[in-house]
């Protein structure tokens, strides 16, 4: 009876991490459609001396005017698809293999949680990284559309279609090096950071379990993840969104090609363009997720992250 109570546990547990996820992408898809037009901005071009100046606010702005507001949701469906596969993989296997470490007595350091946090995330990418790839894609078509090009995908499963037809069933996965990077520094951050950060507030009573210590726990990981993940995240947007030319050619040899090119045109701080609307979704998003996670889990009977 025990297997079938762990497997019914484990169930439940992946049914409510898709649930939260949902919510909390859509809650604050716009704020990423943005980051990642952000970080795509002055990649065309060879010098940053031709690169025009821009910022969230000015990209919401004309966004909103061009395609009115259910362009900001542009791309949204892939990225829906890709939490139901991201999402449950790398925080069930978290709080497993955290389970696993803690009932075997082995010292769970701030360090131990960093490390399996980031197997986690690194392992749920590779999974979900297709739909990631289609999300990016779409999310810069609207912007190629604007600029007088022809839009390049109708829908995510057109997408599909046409990047397997072009680049192979391979291409799917281009960019998944930067991104199971990014994945890995991401969730080394937020879920290391959050489990930290929530069992610290709990034992030093400055709240209870509850939304207080969710929302204080969840601006902190969200500040981490944000840190040590942007600059893999920009390298992981530019390689996802490039399309092998009729030539075969790519821009980017490697996520390191891409790193230098980038340094070398715009500069350092082109590696944390988007820093701001990065931050300002995974606070949001790991608020709207952290709470309803919790919450669900509170409903159906299961323990406390």
């Amino acid at each position: 009876m025990q297997p079938r109570d762990g497997t019914s546990t484990n169930s439940k547990k992946i049914l409510l991490t898709s649930l939260s996820a949902m919510v909390a992408e859509t809650s604050t898809f716009p704020i990423d459609l943005i980051k990642t037009r952000l970080q795509l901005h002055g990649e065309s071009q060879s010098s940053p001396l031709l690169t025009n100046p821009t910022n969230a606010f000015k990209l919401a702005s004309q966004i909103l005017r061009n395609d009115g507001v259910l362009g900001l949701y542009n791309g949204l469906s892939p990225a829906i698809l890709r939490h139901l596969f991201y999402t449950p993989i790398r925080i069930v296997g978290y709080e497993y293999l955290r389970n696993r470490i803690v009932s075997s007595d082995y010292p769970f350091s701030l360090y131990s949680k960093a490390i399996i946090g980031g197997i986690s995330g690194a392992t749920a990418q590779i999974v979900a990284s297709p739909a990631d790839l289609i999300k990016v894609r779409m999310q810069a078509d609207s912007r190629m559309v604007n600029q007088g090009h022809k839009t390049r995908y109708l829908g995510p499963f057109d997408a599909l279609n046409k990047i397997i037809k072009k680049e192979g069933f391979g291409g799917l996965w281009k960019g998944v090096f930067p991104n199971v990077q990014r994945a890995f520094l991401v969730n080394m951050g937020e879920l290391a950071c959050y489990d930290h950060a929530k069992h610290f507030v709990i034992q030093n009573r400055i709240a209870e379990d509850n939304i207080y210590a969710h929302t204080l726990s969840s601006i902190m990981s969200g500040l981490s993840a944000t840190v040590l993940s942007c600059p893999a995240d920009v390298v992981k947007t530019r390689m996802m969104n490039e399309a092998t030319s009729k030539e075969g050619k790519a821009k980017y040899k490697n996520s390191v090609d891409c790193l230098v090119k980038t340094v070398r045109i715009e500069g350092v701080r082109a590696l944390w363009k988007g820093f701001f609307p990065t931050w300002a979704r995974l606070g949001p998003w790991q608020f709207v997720f952290w709470v309803s996670y919790e919450k669900f889990r509170q409903i159906a009977g299961l323990s406390s992250f």
